[in-house]
């Protein structure tokens, strides 16, 4: 097979040179005439009837140009998730309510001159509350006389909720005979775990622009992951059609899920609707703590009945999940936190050919802000809770920890144990995976950290001068997923210029991925040129095909396929055209279309005989026979091969204080084809970077009556440059046979073994269990005093 041309290359991004000089237009970086600024009114009180609101102080006041309450507003439920329809999950959400449902729900909307005029008014409306009990502890929702947090007519129930139980969703999912796997083990293993709400913390807040453009559709200009679905999303709860929506994605200054989410778009929309003028809303960084959405906190429960020899015979999670107020992602994140971790490990013998899995859980209400999609989307919570359970079973039983994971690991060929049982919420469809290459993973990473002379070595674990000190290393391994198969689409087109460039439109979104370059380099891989000669244009809904949007690791697979699709098409069209030119030299024999080979720039004839890509583009269009050359492809997969990674960590850990530092991550990743090596180990260190904070520090706490106590980025600590560890990555490339490239996801998987691996590095250095993630001082200390 000749060597590729673009793929494995790594091409500079194709906004590199822009962003450095600092050209991209964010969404707030727009000036209109008349623009107003938007603020909202937050309640801060997290459980209330609104039982009178007075609004005509702000609005009588100079510069205020609208003030909207619910009374102002069409009732119309929806969820804010940002998923394809119809939307897994309950609809329980008003952009405006007569009731609130935690501390920072939305109370009233304000258009005005200035942010100052609008903050000014915000004061200026009188509210009276009727305070209604809390619910905070999810363990209290489903409880007999919990207080009901949706007891509107209006909701509507998706697959397992109740309201009237606060269940947001419920997933029962059991595969093989999971009471007699319990029977047959050796052992029964039992741990109970717990993870935290956590932020996104992305760099660029939530933002928008909204405005009527000269034929009067109503444009919304907004950092979101997913622009077509809040087009379609809103529709209703703005009254206008489709068609008169049109919804731009600029450059995004990150998001990691918390941007798949319409979570700001409608304030601005309704303030224009009602004013007649531009609108810009901008969250607030503690807007972002309060009014945002997070990580679903969750408590695990895991019950493993393993064999004297470490063979796995039944695995159990019991998750219950908090939702916070409202339901959004509710069922799809939960979904995922079972599906992706407890399908990595089946058993061996008997049980690898029918495993016993078992995955319940309760998706419940409280009054705490609602949690949504985060990078990861409900995994790093389970991986959390099966790696370090794992880590406790093979030192129980005496196992090494790599061979007792890898005997028990599902393998190529092997039958997605979930594909029958789960497909976030529609109909499944049985899935084999074809490339795992996890023990190449394991077998690379061991030998970079030097595991081998470093686990179970005394002398390693001592720290020359410095006794209070102890080593630790640790590992958890890993399997995610690529997209939603049978579900999302993505679509792209490519236009040839006269010069043989291309126009490659793509309805993905870029969030600083680095999508808009992978996919230039697919589509100049089967064109056969420089990426250079790619003009890439993504997310317009006017103009750019449909695609879902950045989310479930799937632009590179999904959108990637409708890239070469699309370009496949306009190179059948070229060779077309290529053939005849030289055909009508007469200077050689004949040539047929599909013997022209696309490199270089040239259409060349296996005589070596060519054309310029150049030639041809102004040929087709201005001399015999004119033509547009173009391409349109889009994709479905009907299936979702996993990635799969094995993580290591190095820590130290003070036995005085409990301190953890983190000295080294290295992530040993089964992404398929690596398409850039630049971006994807970009996409790596980044969420391991972001993981890390997951581990160690990170964590959104509440008072008693649920208002947040880190409401900015002194008090809730992410890393800095100056804190991070040393990072390392290494791609085990596979050939996934479902892409014409073979690539798999990378985005997401950096996000799931980072914590527990340090979690089970910290076991190492000192011995202390850790089963509440992050791994805070306090926690740690606590854990040495309790170890037996």
């Amino acid at each position: 097979m000749k060597p590729y041309q673009r793929i494995g290359q790594p091409d500079i991004k194709v906004d590199a040179i822009k962003l450095v000089q600092g050209k991209p237009a964010f969404t707030a970086d727009m000036e209109m005439r008349g623009m107003l600024v938007a603020k909202v009114l937050h309640s801060p009180v997290a459980h209330a009837n609104i039982k009178k609101i007075d609004v005509s102080k702000a609005r009588a006041l100079p510069g205020v140009a609208a003030v909207l309450t619910w009374e102002d507003l069409p009732r119309v439920v929806y969820s804010t998730a940002g998923q394809s329809d119809p939307i897994p999950g309950p609809l329980d959400m008003f952009s405006l309510d007569k009731k609130v449902r935690f501390v920072g729900d939305r109370v009233a909307f304000v258009a005005a001159e200035t942010a100052e005029i609008a903050y000014e008014a915000l004061k200026l409306i009188e509210v009276e509350y009727e305070e209604l009990p809390l619910l905070l502890d999810p363990a209290d929702a489903m409880k007999p006389g919990a207080v009901i947090l949706h007891d509107e007519p209006e909701y509507v129930n998706f697959a397992d909720s109740d309201p009237k139980r606060n269940l947001a969703a419920e997933i029962h999912i059991d595969i093989g005979n999971v009471d007699k796997g319990f029977a047959e083990a050796d052992f029964i293993f039992e741990g109970e775990y717990e993870v935290p709400k956590v932020q996104q913390a992305h760099i660029e807040p939530h933002v928008v622009v909204t405005y009527w453009d000269e034929d009067d559709r109503l444009v919304i200009r907004t950092s979101t992951q997913v622009p077509f679905h809040v087009r379609r999303m809103l529709a209703p709860v703005l009254g206008l059609p489709v068609k008169r929506i049109r919804v731009i994605k600029p450059r995004i200054g990150g998001g990691f899920g918390g941007k798949q989410e319409v979570l700001i778009e409608d304030v601005a929309a309704h303030l224009t609707i009602a004013t007649g003028r531009p609108v810009l809303f901008e969250y607030t960084r503690e807007e972002e703590f309060t009014a945002s959405r997070s990580r679903h906190p969750m408590r695990i429960h895991m019950k493993t009945g393993v064999k004297k020899d470490g063979t796995l015979t039944a695995n159990e999670m019991i998750a219950l999940s908090d939702t916070g107020a409202y339901g959004c992602h509710a069922l799809t994140v939960t979904g995922n936190t079972g599906h992706k971790s407890m399908a990595l490990y089946v058993g061996d013998g008997p049980y690898r050919e029918s495993p016993n899995i078992r995955f319940h859980a309760d998706i419940v209400y409280t009054n705490h802000p609602p949690a949504g999609a985060f990078r990861g989307y409900g995994v790093p919570q389970g991986y959390w809770a099966v790696e370090r359970h794992m880590e406790k079973i093979a030192r129980e039983l005496g196992l090494d920890p790599l061979e007792f994971r890898l005997k028990n690991a599902i393998r190529p060929g092997e039958l997605h144990p979930f594909s029958t049982a789960w497909s976030e919420g529609r109909e499944p469809n049985p899935e084999i995976i074809h490339t795992v290459g996890l023990e190449d993973c394991v077998r690379q990473g061991r030998a970079e950290m030097g595991w081998d002379s470093k686990f179970g070595n005394p002398e390693w674990h001592m720290v020359p001068g410095k006794p209070h000190l102890r080593r630790g290393i640790g590992v958890a391994m890993v399997m995610q997923g690529t997209a939603i198969p049978y579900l999302d689409m993505g679509g792209a087109s490519i236009k040839m210029n006269d010069d043989g460039s291309f126009n490659l439109l793509i309805g993905a979104t870029d969030l600083g991925t680095g999508s808009d370059t992978v996919l230039a380099q697919m589509a100049a891989e089967v064109l056969g040129v420089p990426v250079e000669d790619m003009i890439v244009y993504s997310s317009d809904t006017d103009f750019t095909p449909f695609d879902k949007g950045a989310y479930a690791s799937s632009t590179t697979y999904i959108s990637g396929a409708a890239a070469v699709r699309a370009a496949e098409q306009a190179a059948e069209r070229i060779k077309i055209r290529a053939a005849r030119m030289l055909n009508d030299r007469g200077d050689g024999p004949t040539v047929r279309p599909e013997d022209i080979l696309l490199e270089d720039r040239k259409a060349m004839a296996p005589d070596k005989r060519f054309v310029t890509l150049s030639e041809v583009g102004h040929d087709s269009l201005h001399h015999k026979d004119q033509e547009q050359i173009m391409g349109i492809g889009s994709y479905v997969s009907p299936v979702s091969p996993p990635p799969f990674a094995a993580q290591f960590a190095e820590v130290t850990v003070d036995l005085e204080t409990g301190q953890v530092t983190v000295d080294k991550l290295l992530m040993a990743v089964d992404s398929g084809v690596i398409v850039n090596p630049i971006t994807a180990s970009g996409q790596v260190e980044g969420g391991m970077t972001q993981a890390l904070g997951y581990a160690v520090c990170e964590e959104m706490l509440y008072d008693e009556k649920g208002a947040a106590l880190e409401r900015d980025l002194v008090d809730y600590h992410i890393f800095r440059a100056d804190e991070m560890p040393d990072l390392s990555t290494l791609f085990i490339q596979t050939f996934e046979p479902s892409h014409p490239f073979g690539v798999k996801a990378v985005a997401e998987i950096p996000l799931d073994g980072v914590a527990p691996a340090v979690g089970n590095a910290v076991l190492d250095a000192c011995g202390a269990n850790v089963d509440i993630n992050p791994v805070t001082p306090e926690r740690v200390w606590l854990a040495m005093q309790n170890k037996e």
